[in-house]
């Protein structure tokens, strides 16, 4: 099995970006899913590698330690008068770090607007050389694979993509045989997790599994194989929030577990 892993931020949120790349390196990751642009959550740390100088030299010296690479980083979101310049500092600092992509989200109900600044992120990532993923969120304004495909055909940028969730694919009832329809080259990488088979009908609650209660993969009811057989082998990053699991384990064999239980899932479901 060549699958390849990052460790995403959300699954070890307290963790500063250079202690997270030790770990992610100690549980046998590939990869590290940074999140160093700030959106201000409650409970959210500052990893603003553009601004923390000092923690920008210690996050380049552990990825030249470890070998670990950055995959992309997170959250170039779309909002209500919103300024993509924004997100330069945090693309540049990607770039510098050799990552690859940005994930992007949609959160104003407006098309026309949403589309053009879309559409100016992927321009403005594409100097650094980096793609920007679109990612459906089921709690967000585009949350659906629909609307999602309607984004990147109608803002036509070569480097933009899709950047589906397993979590969030199952909860939005998308079936996996659409996946099967989109080109090849939309896809970049992809957030692996589990959760309970039951879908929420209460926004508060998918939004509270969404943020900390994910299941390992293969411990939840998600059919997580036929999504990822449906999508090109790449990279898979394991976005798994889960306070209790943290609570219980520490975040490094937390991160640990997050690796070992994909793996295993993803030796009992190969491609046929």
């Amino acid at each position: 099995m060549n699958s390849k892993f990052s460790l995403a931020h959300l699954t070890v949120l307290g963790c500063p970006p250079p202690e997270m790349i030790y770990i992610a390196s100690m549980a046998g990751y590939d990869f590290v899913s940074l999140r160093p642009i700030y959106m201000g959550l409650p409970g959210e740390p500052n990893y603003d590698l553009a601004v923390n100088k000092d923690m920008m030299k210690l996050t380049k010296t552990a990825l030249a330690e470890t070998g670990v690479k950055l995959l992309d980083i997170e959250l170039a979101r779309i909002f209500d008068d919103m300024d993509p310049k924004r997100y330069e500092p945090a693309m540049e600092v990607a770039a510098e770090l050799g990552g690859k992509h940005v994930l992007s989200s949609i959160w104003t109900p407006n098309r026309d607007y949403y589309l053009e600044k879309f559409g100016e992120v992927c321009d403005l990532a594409k100097q650094y050389g980096l793609t920007v993923d679109l990612e459906f969120v089921p709690i967000a304004s585009v949350n659906t694979l629909i609307g999602t495909v309607d984004v990147l055909k109608t803002v036509n940028r070569d480097n933009a993509g899709i950047m589906v969730d397993i979590h969030h694919m199952h909860r939005s009832r998308e079936s996996a045989e659409e996946l099967k329809k989109l080109p090849e080259s939309w896809f970049h990488f992809a957030h692996l997790c589990d959760a309970p088979v039951e879908i929420p009908q209460d926004r508060d609650e998918m939004t509270r599994i969404l943020r900390e209660a994910r299941a390992y993969v293969g411990e939840g009811g998600i059919d997580v194989a036929s999504y990822i057989h449906s999508m090109p082998e790449m990279p898979y990053s394991i976005e798994l929030p889960n306070l209790q699991r943290v609570r219980e384990f520490g975040y490094a064999e937390h991160a640990r577990r997050c690796l070992a239980t994909a793996k295993t899932y993803f030796e009992a479901n190969p491609r046929k």
